[in-house]
């Protein structure tokens, strides 16, 4: 598995957290600054993915 999968899927829970802070609080940056890591965690993962399929590619596997 790609480090880039686990540090996405972590920026996406990060952002997640922070979305939600930023609802709960009424802060609005904090809301967007959420949505925007929980964004970059999202690409980052599904490069780390696209990774891991080219590995397997090049490796033979299903």
């Amino acid at each position: 598995m790609d480090n880039d999968r686990i540090k996405g899927a972590a920026k996406e829970v990060k952002g997640s957290i922070k979305e939600a802070a930023g609802k709960v609080t009424g802060s609005r940056r904090t809301e967007a600054e959420g949505q925007a890591e929980k964004g970059m965690g999202k690409v980052q993962r599904n490069v780390g993915e696209a990774k891991d399929h080219a590995r397997d590619a090049v490796k033979g596997k299903p």
